[in-house]
C-alpha cells in the first residue's frame, strides 16, 4: 500500500551548505566595500562625467582582485584579534 503524500512537503533549500561560509563572506565583504571606496576614490579623482563611467568599472574590479584574496587571508587574523578584545557572549 503506498504511504500518502504529505500535505507540506518540504522545498529543497535554495541555500549553499555551511561550509562555503568562509568564502562568501569575504566574497560579499570584497564587492560591497570594493564598489562603495573605488567608487569614491574615483570619483573623487576624476569628477562625474563619462571619464569616471568609463574608468571606474576598472578601477573596481582591479581593487576587488587584490581584496578578495586578502580578505581570504586576513580574514582569520582579524575574527582571532576581535575575540582578544570582545567579551565572548554569555549563554
Amino acid at each position: 500500500m503506498p504511504t500518502p503524500a504529505s500535505p507540506n512537503p518540504t522545498p529543497p533549500s535554495r541555500k549553499l551548505p555551511a561550509r562555503y561560509g568562509a568564502i562568501v563572506l569575504p566574497f560579499v565583504l570584497s564587492v560591497l566595500m570594493t564598489f562603495v571606496v573605488s567608487a569614491i576614490a574615483t570619483l573623487r579623482s576624476l569628477g562625474p562625467g563619462p571619464d569616471f563611467l568609463a574608468t571606474w568599472p576598472v578601477a573596481w574590479g582591479l581593487s576587488w582582485l587584490v581584496a578578495f584574496p586578502t580578505l581570504l587571508l586576513v580574514l582569520p587574523i582579524v575574527r582571532r584579534i576581535v575575540g582578544l578584545v570582545v567579551e565572548a557572549p554569555r549563554r
